[in-house]
């Protein structure tokens, strides 16, 4: 009931930030930016050790949360904050890219390269995805750093984020239409299924990836990750009925 109250509230403010009347859409939009700080001050935690200060990750941060604003679709019936972090951190990623010290970092590039070919090599060697712990100790990184690299030669862009963060597979894009007529739709899908997969346990979401993005079997997926089918079947309709609670309004 509470949530319930608070959707409302911010369904009521976002209608007046995004009218045409000017004063009432200023005030609005403060007020929003003001409630929802919580999710920039979250977001930008996440990057304060990507060479930019803190405040400065703020400011980027509620850029992002403007644009969450001017364009959230009201008749999705989603929860606002589904919306706007990936536009928040969309926002801070795309500066890190363009404007940041990993843009014009050559080892950084160097290093992306051989965890690349690392990662090509396992695959063909073994047939398996190798994880970024395992990358890391092969090129002699740290897993943070071997990350960050990877992340830096990554094309950053609101909808085509990984679900996944040691894949670049979009399963967002498998799951649902692309049908132009529906854009709009198709958008609040796919960033409300991004928001639900990130807030799953690494297990589901390794389930998931195998299962739905690379087509294995669930005996496939219990030999890859040391389970036994009966557990990958269990686990995978718990996850079926966590996505169903969170994307079915």
């Amino acid at each position: 009931m509470e949530e319930n109250i608070r959707q409302s509230r911010h369904y009521a403010l976002i209608a007046a930030a995004q009218s045409d009347t000017r004063e009432a859409a200023d005030a609005a939009t403060e007020t929003l930016l003001a409630e929802n700080m919580g999710l920039v001050r979250s977001a930008a935690l996440r990057f304060r050790d990507r060479g930019t200060e803190y405040e400065d990750l703020l400011q980027i941060g509620t850029i992002g949360m403007i644009r969450a604003i001017r364009s959230f679709d009201l008749s999705r019936g989603l929860a606002f904050s589904t919306y706007a972090v990936p536009l928040i951190v969309g926002e801070i990623r795309r500066h890190l890219r363009d404007d940041g010290p990993l843009h014009v970092s050559r080892t950084y590039k160097k290093l992306a390269a051989e965890l690349s070919a690392k990662r090509r090599e396992i695959a063909e060697r073994e047939g398996r995805e190798a994880g970024i712990e395992e990358l890391a100790a092969l090129c002699l990184v740290g897993r943070e750093e071997a990350a960050a690299a990877l992340a830096a030669v990554s094309p950053v862009t609101s909808l085509s984020d990984a679900c996944f963060e040691e894949d670049k597979g979009e399963l967002a894009e498998r799951l649902t239409d692309d049908e132009s007529a529906f854009e709009a739709e198709i958008l609040n899908d796919k960033l409300a299924l991004r928001a639900a997969i990130g807030r799953m346990p690494p297990l589901w979401r390794k389930i998931l990836l195998l299962r739905y993005y690379r087509d294995r079997t669930q005996q496939q997926t219990a030999d890859a990750l040391g389970l036994t089918q009966v557990k990958i079947s269990r686990e995978e309709k718990k996850i079926l009925d966590f996505l169903r609670g969170e994307l079915i309004v």
